[in-house]
């Protein structure tokens, strides 16, 4: 049985880290390569980068602040915002990115996912959700979570998986800094969907949440972002609370 994963996510804008509520007003939460060195020492098993002001901005994503991170953390490190060719995932790669996680690209031309996964291997493609319930149905939002496009959720990730993503990191906008835990019936709705893993991001306020992203939501790996930066939770400590519920996490 694969390990489940726990991932802090840094969202990345101005060089900084920064965090909001249902992604707007945005507050200060740090320097990206000390905070990405702070939990590779103290746990996570993976870090996420999110330069979520890129797609809206058009602009490449921090190269420097990923090669400052690569040379002081060592575990995966996944980098996402703005990508939106090969040539942009490839200066990632070389730059220390374990993983490109690309969304806006990704709806404008859906053959980026598979040209990239056949050019690089699909375990370093990400392809990132932004999904938001609208009446009975959860639709997907691009470029920083701005603009709805009118594309069923479930039925883009089941596109994106058959294009060749290698994970789905999905986030739900409701849930987004609100503390009140993941969308339980959204990750259970995806995870029946796909064979690839699901990240599940998105509300996360207490340590049960993380079980019942795990338990509910059948997820593969767990990522959160105010409670860490914060210190409100520690990643050791929810990996202790986990392997209390007996669910299987590296220590």
């Amino acid at each position: 049985m694969n390990k489940v994963r726990i991932i802090p996510c840094l969202d990345v804008k101005d060089g900084r880290v920064v965090k909001g509520i249902n992604f707007i007003d945005l507050i200060d939460a740090g320097d990206p390569v000390e905070q990405a060195k702070h939990y590779s020492e103290n746990g996570a098993d993976e870090i996420c980068f999110l330069d979520i002001s890129a797609s809206l901005e058009n602009r490449d994503t921090m190269i420097n602040v990923v090669e400052k991170t690569a040379n002081e953390v060592f575990i995966p490190l996944t980098v996402g915002g703005g990508i939106s060719s090969i040539e942009n995932i490839q200066s990632l790669l070389r730059a220390g990115a374990d993983k490109i996680s690309i969304n806006s690209a990704a709806i404008i031309e859906p053959e980026i996912i598979k040209k990239s996964s056949e050019y690089f291997g699909n375990q370093c493609i990400v392809v990132a959700v932004d999904a938001k319930k609208i009446q009975n149905d959860w639709y997907v939002f691009s470029h920083g979570g701005t603009k709805n496009t009118g594309i069923y959720a479930l039925e883009w990730i089941e596109k994106v998986q058959k294009f060749g993503a290698g994970e789905i990191l999905l986030t739900s906008m409701d849930k987004d800094g609100t503390k009140s835990g993941f969308d339980t019936d959204l990750l259970c709705k995806v995870s029946q969907l796909l064979q690839i893993p699901l990240i599940a991001s998105g509300g996360v306020g207490e340590l049960s949440h993380f079980y019942d992203g795990i338990s509910l939501g059948n997820a593969n790996a767990l990522l959160a972002a105010s409670v860490f930066h914060f210190n409100e939770i520690s990643i050791k400590e929810v990996k202790k609370y986990l392997l209390s519920k007996n669910v299987n996490v590296r220590i």
